[in-house]
């Protein structure tokens, strides 16, 4: 069953978007793990980020920009 958590709901707007930019720098590696969202200083959303676990970098951003740009459009 998919709770709110695995839809991103539960992570606001501004750390989708540091998410975002870190995967995109290159400082946050895919796929996302405890460890590798604690190097980059970003542990604190793992338990918020179910739906984006396990992808690869191309995928993670894709569903990134995907899930901000349908909550600016509203």
């Amino acid at each position: 069953m998919i709770g709110t958590d695995l839809a991103l709901t539960s992570v606001s707007s501004k750390d989708l978007k540091n998410l975002l930019r870190l995967v995109h720098s290159g400082e946050l590696e895919c796929p996302l793990t405890y460890q590798n969202l604690a190097m980059a200083g970003a542990s604190y959303v793992f338990d918020h980020i179910d739906y984006i676990k396990g992808h690869d970098a191309r995928t993670v951003k894709a569903i990134l920009i995907a899930v901000l740009a349908e909550r600016a459009a509203t």
